[in-house]
């Protein structure tokens, strides 16, 4: 793998947001991580580090008066809600549902029981079912089907059943 290559490589990975990433060929193996880190590259027994850059902030648009950075606009005050967050045990791909073209395991607004499947994390060609460990309502999904997923991401939230 030439420099070009691995620029080409970088770029990509940028594009589609994608934060790891790992590459075996031959002798060479690359691993570049994101998010401001030091990225090992190694090949032949020697290690070289690039820094992989975050995203841009997006540029002023011409006629336009800068943005200021200040408070939030305040909103009445609500009552916080607690609700229990579903996390990915691993990393993976998310379905939403058991084949394509089936219906998903859970909407928002499904009333689930403790130990029901939400969805399923494909990982290395294994699709892993990911159940519910609490019995609740689904208030939000936060991952869209296809997505890639990392271990620990927020999946699901659910409002328990008082």
């Amino acid at each position: 793998m030439n420099l070009k290559e691995l620029k080409e490589l970088i770029e990509f990975l940028i594009e589609k947001d994608i934060a790891e990433f790992e590459l075996e060929r031959g002798d060479i193996k690359v691993r570049i991580k994101r998010a401001g880190e030091h990225v090992p590259m190694h090949g032949h027994g020697d290690a070289h580090f690039y820094s992989v850059p975050a995203a841009p902030p997006p540029a002023p648009v011409p006629g336009t008066a800068p943005a200021v950075a200040g408070p939030p606009p305040s909103a009445p005050a609500a009552p916080e809600e607690t609700l229990h967050m579903v996390k990915s045990p691993i990393v993976g791909t998310f379905y939403e549902s058991p084949s394509p073209g089936s219906p998903p395991f859970v909407k928002i607004g499904d009333m689930v029981t403790e130990g029901q499947v939400l969805c399923i994390v494909e990982a290395m060609k294994l699709l892993n079912e990911i159940e519910s460990d609490v019995a609740g309502e689904v208030v939000k999904k936060l991952a869209s089907n296809g997505q890639p997923i990392e271990y620990g991401q927020e999946l699901f939230a659910i409002r328990p059943k008082k």
